[in-house]
C-alpha cells in the first residue's frame, strides 16, 4: 500500500519537480525522512533565504519550484520575500509543516493557527487538507494553479502525522497524469484593435515590462519596434530586462512617479505597453497619468493588473505572443529608423570610494552575454545605462522591492542556469537581510559571484529623506561591519578591491572559477 508520503513525492515527480528548498523543523521531519534518491534538498539556514532560492530557481528554469518552511514562524520568516514572488508571478509551491491533527485542535506548541489565512493575500491559493488522503490532490491542484496564467505562489499546510496514512492508489494514478494545456492569448479581434491604432497613430511609443522577458517577447518587441520605428522604454520599477539595452530604439527606464512618466512620454499620441502593470510607481508626486492627447493600450496576462490600471484600455492574454503576432502582421511604417542615443562615457575614478556609475562600468567590462545579473542595489537604474544586456533572462530585481531577495535568488538562479554564470550585485544594506544564504552557496559550491557595494549607509533612504524634506531620521548608518570577514566565516572566499581595474580583474577571475566568491567594493556615500 502506498502511503501519503510516497504519494506526495510521486505527484512531484509527475510535474518534474525534484529539488526541495527549505529549512527543516520538527513538523517537517516526517516528510523529509529517507528522502528519495532522485530528489535533492537544498538547505537554507532561514526561510527567507529558502524562498528566495526557490524563487530564483523557478525564474531560471521556467518551472515550478518547491520550498518547505517550518510552521507559522517559518512562514513568517518567508513572507518578506514572498511579496517579491507574488509580485513577480513566480510559480513557487510553499509547503509548511503543521502540528499533528489532534494537537493542532488544542493549539499546541508549533500549531499554525488558521494556517490557510496566514499567507494571504500573497498567494493565489492556500489550503490545509481536511484528510490525509487529500494531501496528494491538494499538491497537484496547487502546482496546476501556480503554473497557470497568471502564474504565482501557492501555500499548503500539511500536518506532521499525515505521512504514514494510506493513500488512495486509484486517485494517485489519476493525479500523476493530470495536466493543464495552453496559455491564454489575446483574441485576434482584440489584437486587431491595437494593430489598427499602432498603424494609424502619428507618434507611437512602446513600453515593455517583465512579462515579455523571454525569447518570444524579445523577438516580437525587436521586430515590431524596428518595423514601426518605435522608441522603446522599460516600465517603471523594472524587475527584468525585456529589450536589448544597446539597441538603437532603446530609450531607458521610465521614471517611477506619475508626472515623471507623463513628461517622459510627452508628444506621443499612442502608448502601447506589454507585460507590465500600469504602472509600478514608487516616488509620490501628484499629476496627470498621461501627457495631453495620448491614449494608452496595454497587454497583460493578469486580469488584476488590467483592472487596477487607472487609465487606458487593456487586452488580456500572453503579452509576448501578442508582440510576435503584431510583428508578423503589422505593415512597416514610413518613419525613418531611430538612432541610438549617446552612451555614457567610461569612468576612470581614482578612489578610494567609487561612484555607482564607475562600479557598474567596471563590472560590465568583466561580464559577457552569458552572465545573469541578480540585482539588489539602490543604484539599479545605473545598470541599464552601463550594462550591455543582449539576451533574455539576463537581469533580475525584486519585484516588490522587499530586501533580502538578491543574495538567495542568485543562488537559485545559478542552480537553475548551470550553463550561465550569475553575478549578484548587492548593496551592503540588502546583504544582511539574508546573509546566511552565503553558507548555502559555500555548502553546495554554487558558483555565484557576489559583488557588495559598501557605502556603510542606507543611501536610498537618505535620498528619500531629502526628497521628502525630512531631517534627523535615525537608523540610516551602517558602520563597522566586516563584510569580507562575514563571508569568510560562512566559507566564501572574499576580497576587498581598491581600484576599478582590480574590480574588473577580480570579478573576471571569479566568474571563470568553479565556486562562490565575494568581492567588496567601496562606494561613495550619499551627499545628504
Amino acid at each position: 500500500m502506498v502511503n501519503i508520503r510516497d504519494a506526495f513525492y510521486e505527484v512531484l515527480r509527475s510535474y518534474g519537480i525534484s529539488t526541495i528548498f527549505g529549512n527543516p523543523g520538527s513538523n517537517e521531519l516526517p516528510l523529509l525522512s529517507d528522502l528519495p534518491a532522485d530528489f535533492r534538498y537544498i538547505h537554507a539556514l532561514q526561510e527567507g533565504a529558502a524562498i528566495g532560492m526557490a524563487d530564483g530557481y523557478a525564474r531560471a528554469t521556467g518551472r515550478p519550484a518547491l520550498v518547505n518552511v517550518h510552521a507559522a514562524g517559518g512562514t513568517g520568516n518567508a513572507m518578506g520575500n514572498l511579496t517579491n514572488t507574488q509580485a513577480g508571478h513566480v510559480p513557487v509551491i510553499v509547503t509548511s509543516g503543521q502540528q499533528a491533527r489532534r494537537y493542532a485542535a488544542l493549539e499546541a506548541l508549533l500549531t499554525n493557527v488558521d494556517a490557510p489565512t496566514l499567507a494571504k493575500p500573497l498567494v493565489k491559493w492556500s489550503n490545509e487538507p481536511l484528510r490525509p488522503q487529500d494531501v496528494p490532490y491538494a499538491l497537484s491542484k496547487g502546482i496546476l494553479l501556480a503554473t497557470s496564467a497568471p502564474a504565482g505562489p501557492v501555500y499548503l499546510s500539511l500536518p506532521l502525522d499525515d505521512w504514514d496514512a494510506d493513500a488512495d492508489a486509484d486517485a494517485l494514478a489519476q493525479l500523476t497524469v493530470r495536466a493543464i494545456y495552453g496559455n491564454p492569448v489575446v483574441a485576434e479581434a482584440s489584437l486587431d484593435l491595437l494593430r489598427d491604432r499602432l498603424t494609424a497613430s502619428s507618434n507611437p511609443v512602446m513600453i515593455l515590462g517583465p512579462g515579455t522577458d523571454d525569447a518570444a517577447g524579445w523577438d516580437g518587441a525587436t521586430r515590431l519596434a524596428e518595423s514601426l520605428a518605435l522608441p522603446v522604454f522599460v516600465a517603471p520599477s523594472p524587475s527584468r530586462c525585456p529589450f536589448p539595452t544597446r539597441h538603437p530604439n532603446y530609450r531607458g527606464i521610465l521614471p517611477s512617479d506619475i508626472p515623471g512618466v507623463a513628461s517622459k512620454l510627452e508628444g506621443h499620441d499612442l502608448i502601447a505597453a506589454f507585460g507590465t502593470a500600469i504602472f509600478r510607481y514608487h516616488v509620490f508626486a501628484d499629476g496627470d497619468y498621461l501627457p495631453p492627447g495620448a491614449e494608452l493600450w496595454s497587454v497583460t496576462s493578469d486580469p488584476d493588473e488590467a483592472a487596477r490600471a487607472p487609465v487606458g484600455r487593456a487586452l488580456i492574454g500572453n503579452p509576448s505572443d501578442a508582440l510576435v503576432r503584431l510583428a508578423d502582421t503589422t505593415l512597416a511604417g514610413e518613419r525613418p529608423p531611430l538612432t541610438a542615443p549617446a552612451r555614457p562615457r567610461p569612468l576612470n575614478e581614482a578612489g578610494p570610494e567609487f561612484s555607482a556609475d564607475a562600479i557598474i562600468g567596471a563590472l560590465d567590462a568583466a561580464t559577457d552575454e552569458n552572465t545573469v545579473i541578480a540585482h539588489e542595489w539602490t543604484s539599479v537604474d545605473t545598470t541599464w545605462d552601463r550594462f550591455d544586456l543582449s539576451r533574455p533572462g539576463s537581469l533580475y530585481f525584486p519585484d516588490a522591492g522587499a530586501l533580502g531577495w538578491g543574495l538567495p535568488a542568485a543562488i537559485g538562479l545559478q542552480l537553475g542556469h548551470p550553463s550561465r554564470r550569475v553575478l549578484a550585485i548587492l548593496g551592503d544594506g540588502a546583504l544582511h537581510y539574508t546573509v546566511s544564504a552565503l553558507w548555502t552557496a559555500a555548502r553546495y559550491r554554487v558558483p555565484v559571484v557576489f559583488v557588495v557595494a559598501r557605502n556603510q549607509e542606507y543611501a536610498a533612504l537618505k535620498n528619500f529623506a531629502q526628497v521628502m524634506q525630512l531631517e534627523g531620521v535615525p537608523g540610516l548608518e551602517l558602520p563597522d561591519i566586516d563584510i569580507t570577514g562575514i563571508a569568510e566565516g560562512y566559507g566564501i572566499p572574499a576580497t576587498r578591491v581598491v581600484s576599478l581595474s582590480q574590480l574588473t580583474t577580480d570579478v573576471e577571475a571569479a566568474l571563470s572559477g568553479d565556486g562562490p566568491h565575494l568581492v567588496e567594493v567601496p562606494q561613495q556615500r550619499a551627499t545628504t
